[in-house]
This record gives C-alpha cells, structure tokens and sequence, in this order.
C-alpha cells in the first residue's frame, strides 16, 4: 500500500480488522519495523485523538514522530497552478511537499473542510496537493471529505462489541451549535457499506450526505423508526451537503437519549457536546463505548502504518 487518504484504500475491511486486534493484543511487536524511520504528522486543524493515538501507534512501531502545527507555525500555502503569489500566501505547494518528502519516510495530514466551497472541498486540496508532489506515502489524518483513520477504529470497536451474525448500526444525526464537516460521517458510511450488517442512516430531510457516498444505503427520516432493535448508534452532526455547510435544522428533538438508545451500544468519535448531540444518561452509562472507540484509534493508525512501513522495507 502505498498511501491510506480513503476507506476504499482497504483491501479487505476483515483482514485489516483482525490484524489490528492483534496488533491490539501486542502493540509492541513490530517495534523494529519502523527503525531508522520517521513520520511528519503535519496539522492543519487541531487534534486531541488524532494526535495523540498517531503518535501512540507510530511509537509502537520503533518509527521516531515530527510533529507541525502548521496553520500556526508553518507558511500560509498555495496551491493553484501559475498563481501570481503576491497576496497572502508565502510557499507553494510544489515546494513545501518536496521539501518535507527530504525530512520523512511518511507523511501524515489534517487539513478540515471550509465548508464555504464545495468544489475546493471535494478536490481535497491540501491531501491531493501532496501526494501530487511528495515522494513518500500520505496518510489522511481527516481531510474535507474522509476521516478514514476513525473510520477503521469504528470498525475495530463494532468487532469487539458485537454479539450478532448481522447487526443493525444506525448513524443519526444530531444537533449542534455549529456547522460541522461530512468527513466522520462520510467514511463511517463507507466503511458500513463493506460490512454484513444492517446498515440505516437517518437525518431531518435536508441533510441527505452525498449520494455519491450513500449510494444505497437505506435512509430514514423517523429516527424513532430508524432506531427500532438497533445494536449501535453511532450519533454524529454534520451540515448540509446540498445547501452547501449551512444548518438548515436545529431540532433539539434529535438529541440522543437513553430511552431513544433502547438497548444499543453508544458510539461518538469525540468531541462530543453534552446535552446537545447526547445526554449525560447516554454518555455516563455502560452503554457507551466511545472511550474504547478512542482506544482504537490508536490501533487503526498503528494497522496502516504497519501496512505502509511493510510496504516501504
């Protein structure tokens, strides 16, 4: 494997699954694999989980961690071809990708959706722009359009809790002060669209994700319905793709509750406002799983780099 930017870049969702928990059950096992060898984990957007289980995983894998908070302490980028660059912007692209290919064996990147611009968003900017002129592989550590690193740690969490064949997982959407990006709920889609399970998101009318990703996904606008015998309820906000990053809704109605939750398991990808998308009944319970979500993480990070590293030695 070359770069992980994308769910679809898995090759099989249960192999990479069963590896991860292996790696889980022994975290230090390929300490020398990435010996000699360093990652850049460069950050456009600010991380807590992100950060913290990349440079977990990284450790475990013997690979020493660059660390830039680049929005605060790198050049303002551009990345358009044959701009004149005497507004804002300091270094291209072209440059500064080349450069850190010179530093690193991998690159790691989080760069958030404006949510001003469609077109700019899905052409994925600052992901692509890297990998267009790096030399070494890149890993999405959530772009505009994907979160693809949680995406596979959701993935790892509903494998260790499940009891079922077939489970029913339902994505709801909930309400939030702000408008949020599509990428957590994006790559969630993506990845349940690989498994055997029964698989329903349900929103407001409006806040359709795009069909593109959703395909054919069943999508439901009665939550209440949508929540019926569900085993996981993976609670996520995000804006309006078709109004493009606008909140069109702010039902407080779609906030989750124990008795909406029934007997299912609880799932967030953190942060996660209290009494807002959740009540505290719902996060404070047993039912919860998110801290093992977040545990995860580190081990979804740990399976790619692992995969890039055996791909590079």
């Amino acid at each position: 494997m070359k770069h992980y930017t994308s769910i679809q870049d898995i090759d099989s969702l249960p192999n990479w699954v069963q590896e991860a928990k292996a790696l889980k059950a022994t975290p230090k096992a390929f300490k020398n694999l990435g010996a000699d060898k360093t990652i850049c984990l460069l950050f456009f957007n600010n991380s807590l989980r992100t950060r913290l289980s990349t440079q977990k995983a990284a450790s475990n894998l013997g690979l020493e961690v660059m660390v830039m908070n680049f929005g605060s302490e790198g050049w303002a980028l551009e990345y358009g071809d044959g701009t004149v660059m005497d507004q804002g912007t300091s270094e291209h692209i072209k440059e500064a990708a080349q450069v850190v290919s010179q530093f690193c064996d991998i690159v790691a990147i989080r760069a958030f959706a404006s949510l001003t611009d469609k077109e700019k968003d899905e052409a994925e900017l600052v992901l692509n722009g890297f990998k267009k002129y790096t030399s070494i592989p890149v890993v999405n550590m959530e772009s505009s359009v994907g979160h693809p690193l949680q995406a596979l740690a959701d993935a790892i969490t509903i494998s260790e809790q499940n009891t079922k064949a077939r489970p029913k997982v339902v994505l709801s959407w909930a309400p939030h002060p702000k408008a949020l990006p599509h990428a957590v709920a994006n790559s969630f889609t993506e990845m349940m669209l690989k498994q055997d399970a029964e698989f329903v998101i349900t929103h407001p009318e409006g806040y359709e994700l795009n069909p593109e990703i959703t395909k054919d996904a069943t999508i439901e606008y009665n939550q209440e319905k949508a929540l019926e015998n569900a085993d996981f309820v993976y609670v996520k906000n995000w804006s309006s793709y078709k109004d493009y990053g606008n909140v069109i809704n702010q039902d407080k109605n779609w906030m989750m509750t124990k008795e909406k939750l029934g007997n299912a398991k609880f799932m967030h990808c953190l942060p996660v406002r209290r009494n807002v998308v959740v009540e505290d009944a719902v996060l404070d319970s047993d039912q919860s799983i998110v801290i093992e979500q977040a545990n995860n993480r580190t081990y979804s990070a740990q399976i790619v780099l692992k995969k890039i590293l055996e791909n590079l030695n």
